[in-house]
């Protein structure tokens, strides 16, 4: 690696995103949203009308995916589609459905796999995701694994998408993220699991606030920052 990583890997609705890009802006570094572009690459499947049981067609997508991540003076993060942006689409419970599918393709994790490392670029990286710690970034000096309780999980993405504007519903949530980390933990390829030496935080009694110290904490005693 050319600068220090941070990987923060978990399931659906642990608060990866909200603590990566806390981190990342207060270090100053670069960010990496591994579940984005695993997204960018199922909304362009499905804006193409591409079938997502074919893994070939997925595979072509991924190849050729036009995608981008501005970051903002306020460390805000735009992410972009052929040059649009498409952040609410992204976070929508169909399109991170469609994305854990096809993540277990092979081909489609081979095609993505050096466009993530490339992100490891001076002064750091924080890496987000479900196998930024086990498989991307293996060497990274700080592996972090969050996670909460399924119910904590669901109504935390049921207040995203609400303050989104965006229809949701607990049930349906509970239901679809049970059956994503039923996926993710049993796909034969890069499994969702900790790496053997990641620190495990389960943040369901914590804030937002009480979490991010805690990393930022790890950081200065692994990294040095």
């Amino acid at each position: 690696m050319s600068a220090p990583v941070v990987t923060l890997d978990g399931p659906g609705g642990a608060g990866k995103g909200t603590i990566a890009k806390l981190l990342a802006s207060h270090l100053g570094w670069h960010l990496l949203d591994s579940g984005a572009i695993y997204r960018l690459v199922a909304l362009a499947a499905i804006r193409e009308d591409v079938d997502l049981s074919d893994e070939s067609s997925v595979k072509t997508i991924a190849c050729d995916l036009d995608a981008e991540f501005v970051v903002s003076d306020d460390h805000s993060v735009k992410t972009l589609l052929s040059g649009q942006d498409v952040g609410s689409e992204l976070r929508t419970e169909q399109t991170g459905a469609a994305a854990s599918q096809i993540a277990a393709y092979t081909s489609v994790r081979e095609a993505l796999l050096e466009r993530q490392r490339r992100f490891a670029e001076p002064p750091g990286l924080v890496a987000d995701g479900r196998d930024m710690g086990t498989v991307v970034f293996p060497e990274a000096p700080l592996k972090i694994f969050l996670t909460a309780s399924l119910e904590e999980r669901a109504n935390r993405r049921y207040k995203q998408l609400k303050e989104q504007g965006l229809s949701a519903n607990i049930q349906a949530l509970l239901r679809e993220l049970a059956e994503r980390d039923e996926r993710d933990a049993n796909r034969s390829v890069a499994p969702l699991r900790p790496a053997e030496d990641a620190v495990i935080l389960d943040c369901t009694e914590l804030s937002i606030n009480q979490v991010f110290e805690q990393v930022l904490s790890l950081v200065q005693e692994r990294v040095g920052n």
